[in-house]
């Protein structure tokens, strides 16, 4: 039996989308969510049950950053549907991959931070494109400081005694056309916190408006500082609009001997090494620090951290100067994750009396919903997260598990016993908020049967398989005193965490 052309180029898309959405270890329920569709559509599209359309395209493109791959397949196909040899001209900027609704573009953006001894001076420079519809008369830009990132209940005691104001910012900001001379931006506060600013770079100044309109480019500097005091040993860019190229520069005094490195993540990668070094040049008395990408994903961040290995005399020891590489665990225990060592996490967990003891569950479960929600915004975990209440200091048995699928709903296990178990069984790398420095190779079973209560008292058994009962499973070894490495095979050694992101794989069930 053939096929036609058209039907031909459909399943090429569909094979397209399949290959890179595995590669990204993404169910099709988790890529619908991230590219904001029903969790079923995606299963439709590569089943050929519903056709794809072109903002389906761009937004897998965008999603799992296929290199144009999935784009191409949706041109192919779609030029063979409508009969015609390529799609019309659009006015978005050649070879940016964009999500619908885009309406600014980040051509080109040069950041530039200088330490003189006393203070940060920033400087940034954006390269803007409008490929919305409509006029742009507004830009945000945002300003964070984290005097101590090893210790952040420090730090926002700190930030709190020491705020950051607008006037220390002695923000300026312009834009230029390339017509004429540069015209001053106005700015306006939209949120002022200790350690945290966002302010609207107004397209306006005393002499007029200037919006930037639908198909036209401007170029927009903006530039402030803060004292050494306040600012932390590190400088981070997130890629909050499409962007085709990124630099960053650091400017050091030599004397103070720094040495840079950098951190990345995005949606579909956990935070790992940069992936292209950062370069460094010497000038005169200074040490200049070089990065760049090109095409960074969306929602991408990028991190260069710093110490000083050589101390100026009136230096603050526990500030930039010295600063050790900032570990997983040390963000972790900033977070108030008790770790690896403490008694509490080697102790069986006490049971809930319910449903006389209702209220202190639920308050114990907010808890560590609460904890789950400051933890996916420290860190992407793709493959779902659990934490168990002895993780959090108390003595309880209590956990809250959120699927792979994002979509879903966590589950929480109050007094949960494992009643059953297939005797399958798989290894896989885990990984615990206790220890995060480290993965180590876990066996399993590919299905587990659990007893646990109601916030009433009763009683149900829930079956969890594949992901799930990995990860409840290893929330109930929490409540039962016990860590993933007692399940390890004998001689099997843990992995660095530097070492698994080179080495690891997503989970394949």
């Amino acid at each position: 039996m053939t096929t036609s052309p058209i039907e031909r180029a459909a399943e090429s898309f569909a094979a397209e989308l399949a290959r890179h959405r595995t590669e990204r270890g993404l169910s099709k329920k988790q890529l619908a969510t991230l590219m904001g569709f029903d969790p079923s559509y995606v299963s439709h599209v590569e089943g050929r049950r519903h056709r794809p359309t072109e903002d389906f395209a761009r937004r897998a493109e965008a999603v799992l950053e296929a290199s144009g791959a999935i784009w191409q397949r949706f041109r192919e196909y779609d030029e063979l549907r409508h009969g015609r040899s390529a799609m019309p001209a659009r006015d978005h900027a050649p070879g940016q991959w964009m999500p619908p609704g885009t309406g600014l573009i980040v051509e080109r953006e040069q950041a530039v931070l200088t330490y003189t001894g006393d203070a940060y001076h920033c400087l940034i420079r954006r390269e803007l494109y409008n490929a919305g519809t409509e006029p742009v008369t507004r830009y945000l830009v945002r300003v964070a400081v984290d005097r101590y990132p090893n210790d952040p209940g420090r730090s926002n005691r700190h930030h709190r005694e020491h705020p950051l104001t607008f006037a220390e910012l002695q923000l300026r900001a312009h834009r230029d056309d390339g017509g004429g001379q540069p015209e001053p931006m106005h700015w306006r506060a939209k949120h002022d916190r200790d350690a945290f600013k966002e302010i609207w770079l107004l397209f306006e100044n005393d002499e007029g408006r200037f919006p930037l309109y639908p198909g036209d480019r401007v170029t927009i500097e903006y530039a402030y500082q803060v004292g050494r005091e306040k600012w932390g040993p590190w400088f981070q860019r997130a890629v909050r609009l499409p962007t085709r190229h990124l630099a960053v520069r650091l400017d050091l005094p030599a004397e103070l001997d720094p040495q840079v490195w950098g951190l990345e993540t995005s949606l579909s990668a956990e935070e790992g090494p940069l992936r292209r070094p950062v370069v460094r040049h010497d000038r005169a008395d200074r040490a200049v620090f070089d990065w760049a990408t090109e095409d960074p994903p969306l929602n991408a961040r990028y991190r260069l951290q710093w110490r000083f290995r050589s101390r100026p005399p009136d230096s603050d020891p526990g500030g930039p100067a010295g600063v050790a590489r900032v570990r997983a665990s040390d963000r972790m225990r900033g977070l108030g994750i008790v770790q690896r060592g403490a008694d509490l996490l080697r102790q069986p967990s006490r049971q809930f009396d319910l449903p006389a003891e209702e209220g202190i569950a639920r308050e114990a479960v907010d808890r560590l919903g609460s904890a789950l929600v400051r933890l996916d915004e420290l860190h992407p975990f793709s493959k779902g997260v659990g934490i168990a209440a002895p993780q959090l200091g108390l003595a309880w048995a209590a956990a809250v598990v959120r699927p792979p699928d994002r979509a879903a709903e966590p589950v929480v296990l109050l007094n949960p016993r494992v009643v059953d178990s297939s005797p399958e069984t798989d290894e896989q790398y885990e990984g615990c908020l206790s220890f995060f420095d480290h993965r180590g190779l876990v066996p399993r079973p590919l299905r587990i049967d659990v007893e646990h209560a109601q916030w009433d008292g009763a009683r149900l058994i829930t079956s969890f398989e594949f992901a799930m009962a990995r990860l409840v499973a290893h929330e109930i070894d929490h409540l039962e005193g016990r860590l993933y490495v007692d399940r390890m095979t004998p001689g099997v050694p843990l992995v660095p965490v530097e070492e698994y992101r080179e080495t690891g794989t997503p989970w394949r069930y």
